[in-house]
């Protein structure tokens, strides 16, 4: 979960060449799924459940307050296979911290750093209740971003918008320069926001506040099918609130 006295905005940025990729079996297969690291970096899957490990919650077992987004199937969207794979820290720990130290991601994350300062801003959100999931997204087999699905309603963002209950919030940043401009974050934007409408009923919006300075992802936004509903004045930032309703859902 975003610390509470700032959430976190769903920019888009560049990263150094550290980016992962995710090796997927085909359907059935036994063998488990691993995540390869450049420079021949290879850190295998957890055994708790592997790359497509269930987020549970810590004192119960029971899935969290948003599901479990490792059940949510795999979608083709205009710039390839993507899909949502919950973080495990000690899988994925290293390639974050190198996205969130790139300049431009950290301009607006600001969680630069040693590997300690992004598990300290992953740690709430993995011993929680499941009120805030972390996850790669992984496309075409390559995991180029990181994402974190929240519960708006919940969140200290909720005393600066009128919430709904059951909102979902959305933060993003896309990795690499080779998906900035293209496109990419906007395609990746409306297949999330249509996985967690699909996979959410009791949802019936999805939100986000990039920083109004950040117009690139604003646009993105945008593009994804939300709509721009305010200005709004939060702790560390002026932001844009972001809106996707589940009634535009249907005809997008």
């Amino acid at each position: 979960m975003p610390p509470a006295d700032a959430p976190r905005d769903p920019d888009h940025g560049s990263a150094p060449p550290s980016a992962a990729e995710l090796h997927v079996p085909p359907s059935g297969a036994e063998a488990e799924d691993t995540l390869d690291l450049e420079r021949s970096a290879r850190l295998p899957a957890p055994a708790d459940g592997g790359a497509h490990g269930p987020v549970r919650r810590r004192d119960t077992g029971e899935p969290g307050l948003l599901g479990d987004p490792a059940d949510w199937h795999p979608v083709s969207t205009s710039v390839g296979v993507f899909r949502l794979v919950p973080v495990r820290p000690e899988r994925d720990l290293g390639v974050i911290s190198a996205w969130m130290n790139d300049p431009a991601v950290a301009a607006f994350w600001e969680l630069a750093g040693p590997e300690e300062v992004t598990a300290a801003h992953l740690r709430p959100q993995l011993e929680g209740d499941g009120r805030s999931v972390p996850c790669l997204g992984v496309l075409d087999g390559r995991a180029m971003s990181y994402w974190e699905l929240y519960r708006a309603d919940l969140d200290p963002l909720a005393r600066y918008y009128p919430s709904r209950p059951h909102d979902t919030g959305v933060h993003l940043l896309v990795a690499g320069t080779d998906t900035r401009g293209r496109g990419v974050g906007t395609a990746l934007l409306r297949a999330v926001a249509d996985l967690a409408l699909d996979r959410l009923p009791r949802c019936t919006r999805v939100v986000a506040e990039p920083d109004l300075r950040n117009t690139p992802s604003v646009a993105a936004f945008l593009g994804a099918g939300f709509r721009f509903s305010a200005e709004i004045e939060l702790p560390d930032k002026r932001a844009a609130l972001m809106i996707r309703d589940r009634a535009h859902r249907a005809v997008l």
